[in-house]
């Protein structure tokens, strides 16, 4: 059952937030490792290679699962695993192979399960619903879903992951190996959140130098 919350509760509430630092403290702001993200972008963007390189400072801070729907373990994930020295991240990731949402539940429910969750991509997860959405983010308040989709025109292809995009508390477009964040932790004070993360320095310089010619 909702209850009432007071107003000097409600400016009274402490939140726990991720100390990020350097160009994810730009981009991201200091956000709260729960709820929902979405990243998308066409291929050959930079869009696997930024997830990847998301998912091992978020390791950082949480322990992480990628659910790998599209590939499994294949070599070019192997390949971008080692461009991203994800060894680094040691037992703090792990890589799920085409996990269904049955089988991810019961992961859920065991003690020291991951507290992060990538699904890659939301395409691939067939059957998966608004309802199944909303769900999981009900059923696991503590944890963080991160959404990889497709795209179509430059938005997240399909309605699904329209209205994931619309719930997500950080909404990320991969293009020309640069990723477009829009946070709702930014700090435009501070100077916290919603800066262009580069994942390619040379990729995006030549991209974006060719846009405006």
């Amino acid at each position: 059952m909702s209850r009432a919350i007071s107003n000097k509760n409600v400016l009274a509430a402490q939140f726990e937030t991720a100390e990020f630092t350097g160009a994810y403290l730009a981009s991201f702001g200091r956000p709260e490792l729960r709820g929902a993200w979405i990243i998308w972008g066409g291929s050959g963007s930079g869009k696997t290679t930024f997830t990847l390189m998301l998912c091992k400072y978020l390791a950082g801070f949480r322990r992480v699962a990628y659910n790998s729907l599209e590939q499994g373990l294949s070599l070019s994930l192997q390949k971008a695993w080692e461009r991203v020295a994800m060894e680094e991240a040691g037992s703090n990731i792990i890589l799920l192979a085409k996990e269904s949402l049955a089988e991810l539940r019961t992961r859920l429910a065991k003690r020291k399960s991951p507290e992060i969750i990538v699904i890659d991509s939301l395409q691939y997860w067939h059957g998966f619903k608004w309802s199944d959405f909303t769900k999981l983010k009900d059923d696991y308040p503590d944890k963080l879903f991160i959404f990889i989709s497709q795209d179509k025109g430059g938005q997240p292809a399909g309605n699904l992951a329209q209205r994931v995009r619309y719930d997500a508390e950080i909404k990320i477009r991969v293009e020309g190996f640069k990723a477009f964040v829009t946070t709702r932790y930014e700090d435009p004070d501070k100077g916290e959140g919603g800066a262009d993360f580069i994942i390619w320095e040379k990729g995006a310089a030549d991209y974006w130098a060719q846009q405006i010619k």
